[in-house]
């Protein structure tokens, strides 16, 4: 039974098979309490190990001659995200960004549908996926159609359905809201979609690593996401991009940058697009952040999705717990979904305060992230974080607002939050 005891969360760990992960994270401050996971995750120590290997002998002493082994890297990336996301090789790729990625896969669905001009979204999506997805359908004559949804709810088919018609190119949504971490029901947006005659698309960022997903059974046409959160592969490191095998060869990647042709370096021949998932590259792959993408996603995938998604759920329940037995008192509500099924790897907890106590708890060690209007995100990601971390963590939150600490700070937001 869950208790209040910091002995409770101690034998959680001792009994924790994925807590051994925890060591193979960098840590130069032992007193630093990480929830913010959802955001940038930590160095693995093999990925430091790596790097420094890379910089040292292959680029340092290898040079330009280390294109003949770096050149199948976003292949080889892209194929070990994928065994994370239910993908069979051959059907991801890692490159670009994801607003780049994303930006590719609109055009192509667009063009690919030339009586089809609408794009869908719903209104809460991730600024940056509304944004790029409002150009692509403006440059192209066409439209984005919001779909009003409460994000803390999650997007409700029923809302969908009357926003589906036979002008609607492709559909996007986000598997994992940004601010909530309500999962949105995959299986049945898929189909709503496919039945409009759409293409759909998922935004895996805030779902890679931390909520188990299988396009392939589920037929997904796209999929994009990022790697530097649940992967912990850095700050700036590639994307990725899924796209299902039988539609690769049908569409066309209107960024037709050099590395997506089928000889790059047949220079004077005319643009022959690469066979298969290759030709949805850009320009030259980043190949430290995709050795640090690698490295990333092999560790997750030693400890396992099923692992760490039964992990997560715990973590968040307890992070709940606590909340509503400390912080609940002092002002906070919890803004996520009480049910852990359909939970992803964050919560999200409300108050006044919110930008100025995410502030003063950095200072004092608890690392989480605020979101406006009024939001607190906290991530204990689960490869990485103890329930240990999680008891401190949430005694620190206690004990500052309850002495309001947190007044002192400014009230105005840096650009960065």
């Amino acid at each position: 039974m869950t208790d209040l005891t910091r002995m409770w969360a101690e034998q959680q760990d001792v009994d924790d098979e994925l807590a051994v992960f925890g060591s193979r994270v960098y840590r130069p401050d032992p007193d630093l309490l990480y929830l913010d996971g959802n955001s940038l995750g930590m160095l693995p120590i093999a990925t430091r190990d790596r790097l420094r290997r890379l910089v040292d002998e292959e680029w340092g002493r290898d040079l330009v001659r280390g294109w003949q082994h770096w050149e199948s890297l976003p292949v080889d990336v892209g194929d070990r995200i994928g065994s994370l996301i239910g993908a069979a090789p051959g059907q991801v790729i890692a490159c670009d960004s994801v607003s780049v990625n994303l930006y590719k896969l609109a055009v192509a669905a667009l063009e690919a549908q030339p009586g089809r001009k609408v794009l869908v979204t719903d209104s809460g999506n991730f600024p940056s996926d509304r944004y790029v997805l409002q150009g692509a359908a403006e440059r192209r004559k066409g439209q984005l159609r919001l779909v009003p949804t409460d994000p803390f709810a999650g997007i409700n088919p029923d809302s969908v359905s009357t926003y589906l018609a036979d002008d609607v190119a492709m559909v996007a949504f986000s598997h994992v809201d940004y601010r909530s971490a309500a999962i949105n029901d995959v299986v049945t947006l898929t189909e709503q979609a496919h039945q409009a005659g759409a293409l759909v698309l998922w935004d895996l960022a805030h779902s890679i690593g931390s909520v188990p997903i299988d396009l392939d059974s589920i037929g997904v046409d796209f999929a994009v996401g990022c790697t530097y959160k649940y992967l912990n592969a850095g700050p700036g490191s590639p994307a990725f991009l899924y796209v299902r095998r039988d539609l690769q060869e049908r569409l066309a990647n209107p960024i037709q940058g050099w590395w997506s042709a089928a000889d790059p370096f047949d220079m004077d021949a005319p643009y022959t697009p690469a066979n298969g998932i290759g030709r949805w590259q850009t320009g030259s792959p980043p190949i430290l952040g995709l050795v640090a993408a690698d490295e990333g996603a092999a560790l997750l995938a030693e400890a396992g999705m099923v692992r760490l998604r039964a992990k997560s759920m715990r973590l968040t329940e307890y992070l709940i717990m606590l909340s509503d037995s400390w912080l609940v008192p002092l002002g906070f509500g919890v803004a996520s979904t009480r049910e852990p099924e359909l939970r992803g790897g964050h919560v999200v907890l409300a108050h006044d305060e919110a930008y100025r106590i995410s502030r003063v708890a950095a200072a004092a060690g608890v690392v989480g992230d605020a979101r406006p209007p009024n939001l607190l995100r906290l991530a204990p990601a689960p490869l990485t974080t103890s329930f240990t971390d999680v008891w401190e963590a949430m005694v620190r939150l206690r004990d500052l607002v309850a002495s309001g600490a947190h007044l002192t700070v400014p009230a105005e937001r840096d650009r960065v939050t």
